[in-house]
């Protein structure tokens, strides 16, 4: 009988977690496709197009959301079990609250690892394609900012031509091994600029150990300089929060190459955020599984689906905040940002383990 009533768990939580997944899904491919749409109606491009930009886009964010999915799933099949007095029936076979709870939560918890081991390298993968293809695309493909094998890249507008800058990598808020290319209208280098090394804290880029290489013609002037301004749309914030997404990185990625993707220029800050970040998951999982349990188990008597829809509602809106306020406090370096990813799941965790307490009394 135990097994029995294990495989009902476990496939009725399965069943659940695939019809909720189903809807968000649904639901979100509805609303990006209308972004996509706005995208693209100016653009000449196959009618298919937002279509398939949408489907290669959704799948990421659906891990993203899988938090919240969890959660909803988890308090569906509760309330289902109550309703229809299957929780009553398993408490009578030695099934207790917390066995119930444990039994969801580990799966949950299971279903974490294998998302990101199995799913996250592939919706990764899309992510980038989609942020590439996107790029292509864009209106604003005059300003481009890029890191590959030899560095960054950055390419933007003057009044009178573009400028090309390159660098070999950047320490803090440090570029090293600079060189500019001055463009002029008509696609002429008019001038070449070499730096040690430059501030790019502001607007304003103070280069510093400079020698100017101005070409004219075929005549080539060469001037040294201690340091030279130079006025930039790029900064060091703006330039690192073009590369902040965490959808392009797989789990797996940043584990086998952490040391390369450094030396590709990301920070270790940055990493190490969207490393725990990840590693979080099945943990965020399981703690969502238990802050169900204890919002909804704590009776036998048939609830109104209307009341559960809607505390569900208001209870993923107060943790997307509590996530948000807890990233920006460490954006803020009042905390790391490796604790500011762990604190929802710890606040959570110790309200859902006292809720889980009372209702195994029960």
């Amino acid at each position: 009988m135990n097994r029995v009533i294990l495989n009902y768990l476990l496939n009725g939580y399965i069943k659940n977690f695939l019809k909720v997944f189903l809807f968000f899904y649904t639901f979100g491919i509805i609303l990006n496709l209308f972004e996509e749409i706005e995208f693209f109606k100016n653009l000449d491009v196959s009618i298919f197009t937002p279509l398939i930009m949408t489907s290669i886009y959704i799948p990421g964010m659906m891990v993203n959301l899988m938090p919240f999915i969890i959660f909803i799933t988890s308090m569906k099949f509760i309330v289902d079990i109550r309703n229809n007095k299957d929780l009553l029936t398993m408490k009578v076979f030695g099934y207790s609250n917390f066995k119930i709870f444990i039994i969801l939560a580990f799966t949950s918890f299971i279903l974490g690892w294998l998302i990101l081991f199995f799913v996250n390298p592939f919706t990764s993968a899309m992510s980038k394609y989609y942020e590439k293809t996107k790029s292509n695309y864009s209106r604003d493909i005059d300003h481009l900012v890029t890191f590959n094998n030899n560095g960054l890249w950055i390419r933007e507008n003057l009044e009178k031509g573009h400028r090309i800058i390159t660098a070999s990598k950047y320490e803090g808020k440090t570029l090293k091994d600079i060189t500019i290319f001055n463009i002029d209208e008509n696609h002429n280098l008019n001038e070449r600029i070499f730096s040690k090394y430059a501030n790019i804290e502001k607007n304003e880029w103070i280069l510093n150990d400079v020698t100017i290489l101005k070409i004219n013609n075929f005549d080539q002037d060469e001037v040294s300089l201690e340091n030279k301004r130079i006025s930039s749309i790029y900064t060091y914030n703006k330039i690192i929060n073009l590369f902040k997404k965490l959808e392009t990185l797989s789990f797996v990625d940043l584990i086998i190459n952490y040391n390369k993707l450094i030396n590709q220029g990301y920070t270790k800050i940055f990493l190490n955020q969207s490393l725990h970040s990840m590693l979080s998951m099945p943990f965020f999982l399981f703690i969502m599984t238990a802050l169900a349990a204890t919002l909804v188990m704590g009776t036998l008597k048939k609830s109104n689906n209307v009341r559960v829809i809607f505390v569900g509602i208001i209870t993923c809106v107060l943790i997307y905040y509590l996530k948000d306020l807890s990233v920006a406090i460490g954006q803020t370096n009042r905390i790391s940002l490796t604790l500011a990813t762990w604190i929802p799941i710890l606040v959570i965790g110790m309200f859902s383990s006292i809720g889980i307490l009372q209702i195994n009394e029960k």
